[in-house]
């Protein structure tokens, strides 16, 4: 890989992370639960420190690391104002949402995963795709629980 398909590679992750981390706060802010407030807040916390390690990454290549999300996470976080309009602040709804984000997420960790970075930039890419992986499981068992006991 050249230097700049590297450094697109992860502005493109720079702007999942992004997307992740606004996405997890207005959920936080949709959601009354405070269980659920509480996830979501650590999630968006957790993205906006990926993002950072990403962006350093990037600034180390001589890059210009990307600061804002893509347009389709700003679509997808206004899907989620939506249902959390029309639902009341639906929990299910909203944890539908969160998991559909982080299906994008998880498959964009996963294509990173087959490019051919330098090791010590693969290292960073591997271990943010497990946190992904992880946030993604998480979401989709609360989500599966949440729609169980309305069921």
């Amino acid at each position: 890989m050249t230097k700049n398909e590297i450094i697109s590679s992860l502005n493109n992750l720079i702007e999942t992370c992004k997307d992740g981390q606004e996405g997890f706060r207005q959920a936080s802010e949709g959601v009354e639960d405070s269980d659920l407030k509480s996830i979501f807040s650590e999630y968006s916390l957790q993205r906006a420190q990926m993002a950072g390690e990403l962006q350093q990454i990037v600034s180390g290549l001589g890059g210009e690391p990307e600061d804002s999300s893509s347009l389709a996470g700003s679509i997808h976080r206004g899907w989620i104002n939506i249902k959390s309009a029309v639902t009341g602040n639906d929990r299910e709804a909203i944890l539908n949402e969160a998991e559909r984000g982080e299906d994008v997420a998880v498959s964009n960790y996963k294509d990173s995963l087959e490019m051919n970075f330098p090791d010590n930039i693969m290292e960073t890419v591997r271990q943010q795709y497990t946190k992904v992986q992880a946030a993604h499981d998480r979401v989709k068992s609360l989500r599966d629980r949440s729609r169980a006991a309305s069921a």
